[in-house]
């Protein structure tokens, strides 16, 4: 595919005929003015080094010249490639709990909020690393594979919803392991810079979290456990409706920081409790970027490649032979008539 990517430039075309036009225009002005003194014939044989052919000649070099310049400027493109890119830093997965326990109002105004807030920021502060994002409730959910667009990463973090999982519950074990999944290939190197973050009220249901994170650390990765909620709970509410267990109570949300502290012990990471002032990804953060970095290889399409610089060669090409092209005759090069100019004989 061929495309200019600035085809704004592409009108300066239009100056190369009209530079033209307006050097005729001067040459025909020129011949008119000229007749004045005398019959043309005669003036030629007074000026025997002039040369008509040798001035439009300049001109047209000049003149297209200028229009390989306008193409230049228009940047040519054509084509597309994959740029390899290196970089240093680290792959982090964050695996965010979106279960109705979520919506607990104990932090304002729900801990899910609160908790997508938090990750906009953390993308804000991020250069090198490569992030993904994995939702789970009852089962897990890749919402973004790991990647270094962070404005794709923050798009796709505000729109997390407990919606987005069909099954409900908190299964940590589920979405831990997905997260392992999560991590392009297998290379050693990159595993000492591979870390888990897990958001979460730690209500775990159904599954073996710790088998999960004793595999993890096998593998070299750690996982660094966010508790956001109180140990005392707080009521749910979905669409301003408190829920409520078969028996007409009130369901109360837990924090479970035991759970979430034996996780992050098992892989070599830390746990942090969100508090109300700060959910505890700043302090996360500080930690990983402690840990060994390791080298990043990320392929970038570029859609096109630019061309530009065959235009501005070219055009460069013939000014230079426009400016070695001299007004009048060469007497060197007479005999070799270039420019087939009609010889006339003197009479006798």
């Amino acid at each position: 595919m061929f495309r200019f990517a600035n085809p704004q430039y592409l009108w300066l075309l239009a100056l190369a005929p009209a530079a033209l036009y307006l050097f005729w225009w001067s040459m025909h002005r020129r011949r008119v003015r000229l007749a004045r003194f005398g019959r043309m014939e005669t003036l030629r044989e007074l000026m025997p080094e002039l040369s008509v052919g040798r001035l439009w000649l300049r001109f047209i070099l000049f003149a297209a010249a200028l229009a390989l310049l306008a193409l230049a400027a228009a940047r040519p493109q054509f084509g597309s490639k994959l740029r390899e890119e290196k970089s240093r830093g680290i792959e982090m997965v964050l695996v965010v709990d979106v279960s109705n326990s979520m919506l607990a109002e104990d932090f304002e105004p729900n801990r899910l909020d609160r908790t997508k807030y938090a990750i906009d920021r953390l993308f804000d502060g991020m250069r090198q690393d490569r992030v993904g994002l994995v939702v789970f409730a009852g089962e897990p959910k890749v919402q973004l594979p790991v990647t270094s667009d962070y404005r794709m990463a923050k798009a796709f973090a505000r729109r997390i919803d407990p919606s987005q999982v069909a099954v409900q519950g908190t299964a940590v074990g589920k979405a831990l392991e997905q997260a392992l999944l999560a991590f392009p290939g297998k290379e050693d190197d990159a595993q000492r810079s591979r870390v888990v973050v897990l958001i979460t009220d730690g209500e775990n249901h159904d599954d073996d979290a710790l088998a999960v994170a004793k595999r993890a650390a096998e593998e070299g990765i750690r996982i660094y456990t966010i508790g956001i909620g109180t140990p005392e709970g707080a009521p749910i509410r979905i669409d301003g409706e408190f829920i409520r267990d078969e028996k007409g109570d009130m369901v109360v949300s837990k924090l479970n920081e035991e759970l979430l502290a034996q996780i992050a012990e098992t892989t070599g990471g830390a746990y942090v409790r969100a508090t109300k002032q700060s959910i505890g990804l700043d302090e996360i953060v500080r930690s990983i970027n402690e840990m060994e970095q390791s080298e990043l290889a990320t392929l970038r399409f570029e859609e096109f490649n630019e061309q530009y610089r065959w235009p501005l060669a070219a055009a460069l090409v013939l000014l230079v032979l426009e400016l070695l092209v001299l007004d009048r005759r060469n007497p060197l090069l007479a005999h070799l008539n270039i420019f087939r100019e009609e010889k006339k004989e003197n009479d006798l």
